[in-house]
């Protein structure tokens, strides 16, 4: 069993939690063992982007530091978020040395932090090492005839100097979901941001893009959409459900994340959390490989 060091990040311990609960499983069925650090504070959930509000950059390599004192040289995350805010803040001590410095005298209880550490998406680890044979491998319950569309949100392939895929035309999900058997949609709304933050005082605008979203995934035909970030999902599943009452001729379309799809096909179904989903999920989805119509 491979043990890699694993940051969770706030919202797979709780709303997210069929996210982490979903990759564990999967995790141990490819031979890897998410090692969670035993240390880990809240990444800051988004990247500073005040060059001299260094205090904003201390959270997230710290979370470096925990992983570099524990002797790893990879770092990985699920949340896309989290995985942004911690390649970002990387990349910034890498380039910078004067920053780098200051930060390290922030945290003048821990040993220099030189950016030995690399961080990686969960999607990084599937895709570059262990390649999508392999994810195929694993299939127990091909997701055959079932239509995915893959949403890829703001934060996996933007900016392009830390993304994991073209911030045009992202490919990732769409190979995930081949690897297990089922048909990608290609719908134009993969890479449209969800209103991100705006759900806590601006709820109309991210009901908005929510039916913009999943009723573009809608028309193109998915019986559900798969996502990476924790906050993408709530405003396309949760604001869908609310949707819903302002707008009753919408087409609800289920949205779970990557890792659920996978233990979907890999049959560790027990995992999955989709009781804990507004919209559910299993109108879209069938253990015995068949699509359940939503028509």
């Amino acid at each position: 069993m491979r043990e890699i060091a694993y940051y969770p990040g706030c919202s797979l311990k709780d709303t997210a939690k069929g996210f982490e609960d979903s990759a564990i499983s999967v995790s141990k069925d490819l031979g890897i063992e998410l090692k969670e650090l035993p240390r880990w504070n809240c990444c800051g959930t988004v990247y500073s982007l005040t060059d001299d509000n260094l205090m904003k950059q201390v959270g997230p390599i710290r979370n470096l530091v925990r992983a570099r004192d524990q002797g790893y040289d990879s770092l990985y995350t699920l949340c896309s978020m989290c995985d942004n805010t911690l390649k970002r803040s990387n990349r910034l001590v890498k380039k910078d040395e004067d920053k780098l410095s200051k930060i390290n005298n922030f945290m003048d209880q821990e040993e220099d932090y030189e950016g030995e550490i690399e961080v990686k998406h969960y999607l990084e680890l599937l895709r570059d090492e262990l390649g999508w044979q392999e994810i195929k491998a694993k299939v127990k319950e091909p997701l055959e005839g079932i239509k995915v569309a893959p949403y890829y949100g703001c934060m996996l392939t933007r900016p392009k100097e830390i993304g994991l895929d073209d911030p045009h035309k992202p490919s990732i999900l769409d190979e995930l979901i081949t690897s297990l058997g089922g048909i990608p949609v290609d719908f134009p709304y993969e890479s449209e941001c969800c209103g991100s933050y705006n759900t806590v005082d601006k709820k109309e605008v991210v009901l908005g893009k929510t039916q913009t979203i999943t009723g573009g995934a809608n028309k193109a035909g998915a019986d559900l959409i798969i996502t990476a970030c924790p906050l993408c999902h709530f405003n396309l599943d949760s604001r869908q459900a609310e949707l819903l009452e302002v707008a009753p001729s919408h087409h609800p379309v289920p949205v779970i994340y990557f890792t659920q799809l996978m233990a979907v096909a890999f049959g560790d179904i027990d995992v999955s959390g989709f009781e804990k989903h507004a919209i559910d999920p299993e109108p879209g989805l069938n253990l015995d490989n068949t699509v359940v119509s939503k028509r």
